[in-house]
């Protein structure tokens, strides 16, 4: 499921900022980086499954691996995971409306934050 209109789509910031932003919300990147992409997950345990918020982004200057890169913000997605396959996001998924509704109000937290990080 993509989040259209999330007010994170398009926003630039720099890594570290954003770094320290996303780990306050409870989004890790851990190891789901590379020097041009970055990857921050919240996931979230439900009777119905694992599903997983994943926020992307792309370096537009500098590289991650340097920690002085700034981020590209593309449109957030909730996927649902099956093992061992990986994460699902198609549109034939079903996401339990709490998962939804909790991945809402997380990006309107997250957009409201941005502001103060952005470039």
């Amino acid at each position: 499921m993509k989040f259209e209109n999330s007010g994170l789509e398009g926003v630039t910031a720099e890594l570290s900022r954003l770094n320290d932003l996303m780990e306050s919300k409870g989004l890790i990147l851990d190891g789901q980086w590379d020097y041009e992409r970055v990857t921050y997950d919240k996931k979230f345990s439900a009777a119905e499954g694992t599903f997983y918020l994943r926020i992307q982004g792309t370096a537009k200057e500098g590289d991650v691996g340097g920690s002085r890169a700034v981020i590209q913000l593309k449109a957030p997605l909730l996927g649902k995971h099956y093992y061992p396959h990986g994460v699902e996001y198609g549109s034939d998924e079903e996401f339990p409306e709490h998962v939804v509704a909790k991945s809402k109000a997380l990006l309107l937290e997250l957009a409201e934050s941005l502001k103060t990080v952005q470039m």
